[in-house]
């Protein structure tokens, strides 16, 4: 019996059973499987996670084992099908199809699977597990090519459990994601989008994802078993996607970046989890702020990644804006530069200027710094989460024209080394701060939002 006539007949059943022929990854699973490749050569040959194929060829075992009547498993594979093909031709050898157990076998030429390039996207078919009504609707999407293909490694190829996406609010964290999750989403099994709230809690969550794997599970049983009914066991069974938007919600305001409200310290442990134990699946958090603990697991684990979104290249926003009645180019390229490349905060700005007329042109032909009230609005929800330490770096700084190292603000400054470093880093993470080459700076906005909040004098010249 040929490697061909092999596969034909595990295709006939797998439809037989699905009503769907096998995938790619099927394919492979079975041909490598008739050649004794290992699980482990067959995901390296797919370019996909080993326990995720080990997964889809126990799936298939259990399809065939109940179309057979027999237990079929990897080491028993190829003798099931050469007794399947005797039984067979035994029973019919002169018809083209032939009905045995309601399953028709008919003619089908099959050629061996393709296997996807190192540079290909490997694409499972549409599966019905995927929950993204929350996820928001794409809008303008800018340029993020370099950002997009960073993600699709980590994911697709570097097989990463925990990938944490931080920057300021409009940067476009979240519509990057969304963009991202239109490429990769048949990659996965299950996708769950959570956006946190102020209400949310883990309960709420836990259950949002169990009922992804077990609609018939209920949401009051799963409160009242608690712990005992652990997201991981799933995670660990199923190659599955989490977004979770908002993650800064899971923190504590008035302190420094990171720090859990003690309401979702399971989160924590879920994430030690995730960290800890062995699965096929992936977490993406989205937020103005990442927990601490990440920052240390990052420099041990590169299955955890970290990518901090910055301010747009001027080309990739500059086409949008073209049809804005701001002058020549170098205006707009001088805006697009003095709003550090936000298109929340551009947006917010060319809604603005068209409304006060003349004001508007003096505005760009100054660089002034001009905050309208909404930009304002969505300043202040960050910086209402700032620790006082922070608020007091920030004060220092302001003051400052150029900008300052470390030594320099230790001398300024009335907090003691050890906390200045944390402040420092805790800024840094939450992206109100700029460092270069040791020299710590605020961005443009930021210091005009600090400034006009404390009406502070013009800096001084160091």
């Amino acid at each position: 019996m040929t490697l061909d006539e092999m596969l034909k007949l595990a295709d006939d059943l797998v439809f037989a059973k699905t009503g769907q022929h096998l995938t790619d990854l099927q394919e492979k699973v079975v041909w490598g499987t008739i050649q004794g490749e290992t699980y482990e050569k067959i995901a390296e040959d797919f370019h996909c996670n080993e326990s995720y194929v080990r997964d889809i060829g126990s799936k298939l075992w259990h399809i065939f084992s109940e179309s057979l009547g027999e237990e079929v498993n990897k080491s028993n594979l190829r003798s099931a099908m050469q007794r399947l093909q005797i039984s067979l031709f035994s029973s019919n050898s002169l018809q083209e199809s032939v009905q045995i157990s309601n399953i028709n076998f008919c003619e089908k030429t099959r050629q061996p699977p393709d296997i996807p390039s190192s540079n290909s996207d490997y694409q499972q078919p549409p599966t019905e597990n995927h929950e993204l009504s929350e996820m928001p609707e794409l809008g303008v999407f800018y340029d993020r090519t370099s950002e997009l293909e960073t993600l699709k490694t980590w994911i697709l190829q570097e097989c990463c459990r925990l990938i944490t996406i931080t920057g300021i609010s409009g940067i476009g964290k979240t519509q990057l994601t969304v963009k991202l999750i239109q490429k990769i989403q048949h990659s996965f099994e299950y996708i769950l989008w959570y956006n946190l709230d102020h209400a949310s809690s883990f309960t709420e969550f836990k259950a949002e994802l169990i009922e992804l794997f077990d609609p018939n599970t209920d949401s009051e049983l799963i409160a009242k078993k608690g712990k005992r009914l652990k997201p991981i066991k799933y995670l660990q069974k199923h190659r599955c996607l989490v977004i979770i938007d908002n993650i800064h919600y899971l923190f504590c305001g008035n302190q420094l970046a990171g720090q859990y409200q003690p309401e979702y310290e399971e989160f924590r442990y879920l994430f030690k989890q995730i960290e800890e134990l062995p699965h096929q699946s992936c977490f993406l958090l989205i937020g103005w702020e990442q927990p601490i603990e990440l920052a240390e697991i990052r420099s041990s684990n590169p299955k955890f990644k970290t990518l901090t979104l910055r301010g747009l290249e001027t080309t990739a926003i500059a086409e949008f804006f073209r049809d804005q009645e701001w002058g020549a180019d170098e205006k707009l390229i001088n805006i697009i530069h003095q709003y550090q490349g936000n298109p929340l905060w551009l947006n917010i700005i060319a809604n603005f200027i068209p409304e006060i007329e003349d004001f508007g042109d003096k505005i760009i032909e100054n660089n002034t710094i001009f905050l309208p009230q909404s930009l304002r609005d969505n300043l202040q929800q960050q910086f209402n989460r700032l620790s006082p330490t922070e608020k007091q770096v920030l004060l220092e700084l302001v003051q400052q024209e150029q900008p300052v190292n470390l030594a320099q603000l230790l001398i300024r400054g009335q907090i003691p080394s050890s906390d200045l470093l944390n402040v420092l880093q805790s800024l840094l993470r939450r992206c109100w701060l700029e460092k270069q080459d040791h020299l710590y700076c605020l961005p443009a906005v930021i210091r005009q939002y600090i400034t006009d909040l404390n009406q502070i004098a013009p800096p001084q010249k160091t």
